[in-house]
């Protein structure tokens, strides 16, 4: 089950807010829209996938975030899987 959360920011910090979320592992798509709710970019995300991989995302968002005001982020999520073995 995927969960979604909408971050509402300008676009200077646009890329931060990417590579925050890139960074925490969990995310598996990343939805840019402008203030009237267009889809601007979407991009997945793979769990395992190395950090060199991201460069053309990080560009193309910064190009985003060069070009865009106010604009919105949704980000799909996995939940974080429980480890319950019981010798923990």
């Amino acid at each position: 089950m995927t969960t979604k959360e909408t971050f509402s920011l300008h676009g200077e910090n646009l890329l931060k807010k990417v590579k925050e979320l890139i960074a925490e592992g969990n995310v598996t798509r990343i939805t840019v829209n402008d203030k009237t709710g267009k889809e601007l970019i979407t991009f997945p995300l793979t769990i395992g996938v190395v950090a060199a991989v991201f460069a053309p995302v990080f560009a193309a968002v910064g190009a985003f975030a060069a070009f865009v005001g106010e604009c919105s982020i949704t980000v799909e999520r996995e939940p974080k899987v429980e480890d319950d073995h019981p010798l923990k």
